[in-house]
């Protein structure tokens, strides 16, 4: 899994397709929101900066505040690759990120999606 240009790739030209998967699927970009902040610790106001910003998705995640400690419960498939697998730890978390959105477009419930129960 070499494909690395995601890592340059501003997070605000693939957040409107994060919001646009979810909305199509009767989802919210609220919800979409709430992913985003349980995953990294951001909030609506540094959101808003990073997307005015064009920041990429390397240093959006390695400037989180804080990866949710609870990620290692993420597990299945994206993309053809075990979450829980790949070894590189930016595009795992990037990859949480889409299997994260992937189980709210297909109606899991936010609880279980924040891993909650």
């Amino acid at each position: 899994m070499q494909n690395t240009r995601i890592y340059t790739t501003a997070f605000a030209s693939v957040y409107p397709h994060y919001i646009q998967k979810a909305e199509k699927k009767g989802r919210t970009k609220s919800e979409v929101h709430e992913i985003i902040f349980w995953l990294t610790g951001y909030d609506e106001k540094k959101l808003q900066e990073i997307l005015e910003n064009r920041t990429d998705f390397q240093t959006f995640f390695e400037q989180a505040p804080q990866i949710n400690p609870n990620v290692s419960l993420i597990k299945g498939v994206i993309c053809g690759y075990r979450v829980e697998d790949i070894e590189d730890e930016l595009m795992r978390n990037i990859r949480y990120l889409d299997k994260l959105i992937d189980e709210l477009a297909k109606g899991k419930k936010m609880d279980k999606i924040l891993r909650e129960s």
